[in-house]
């Protein structure tokens, strides 16, 4: 069994090998066999790998799955199709970040996802994900930071941060660092911290 993510339309339905399924809460959604490149149920252990797929946070639902029967794996990405996958939680925006923040902690070597900036980022589509030794990030109200500090001289990751701009403690356009200090406005900083 395997914890891992999936992305939904909506109505908790998704098209899969060519057909569309109806996936239900509280139980194991049992398909006959599994293939990463035609059928099974596919989910992926990196969350931030849904948004390959499913990219509009607005237009679909993001869940913690459990993966379980025959399992197969991608190989491209940590994209894998089960033939036993059951529902376990919708997530936030939120907690999709933290979801993704620490998939980065325990896996420090995998590939770079497209949606990880280094060492500084601004918030695109509701979120920014940094990775660094000294990482930035900031952002409009709602969006949700994600920062990933680094060991000097390695890739591990040695501290996480993760904020929501709300206006009071975490302000809009302000550049802020893993511990949440401020850092400075987006655009009058923006030179500083390219140096």
């Amino acid at each position: 069994m395997i914890i891992a993510y999936k992305a939904f339309d909506l109505d908790l339905s998704c098209t899969s090998g060519g057909h569309r399924f109806q996936y239900k809460t509280g139980i194991w959604n049992q398909e006959p066999a599994a293939d990463c490149r035609k059928r099974g149920f596919h989910c992926a252990e990196n969350p931030l790998d849904c948004l390959s797929y499913y990219r509009c946070w607005e237009h679909a639902v993001y869940y913690m799955v459990l993966a379980d029967g025959d399992i197969d794996e991608d190989g491209q990405d940590s994209k894998i199709s089960c033939t036993r996958l059951k529902l376990v939680k919708q997530l936030n925006l939120e907690e999709f970040i933290a979801h993704s923040l620490r998939y980065l902690m325990e896996h420090p070597k995998s590939k770079e996802h497209y949606l990880v900036s280094h060492d500084k980022g601004e918030a695109r589509n509701g979120f920014a994900i940094v990775r660094g030794k000294e990482p930035y990030a900031c952002g409009r109200l709602g969006d949700v930071l994600g920062l990933a500090k680094e060991e000097i001289g390695s890739n591990e990751i040695s501290e996480i941060g993760l904020f929501v701009v709300d206006g009071k403690e975490i302000l809009p356009d302000i550049w802020y660092d893993v511990t949440g200090k401020e850092i400075g406005g987006c655009e009058e900083n923006e030179e500083k911290i390219s140096a």
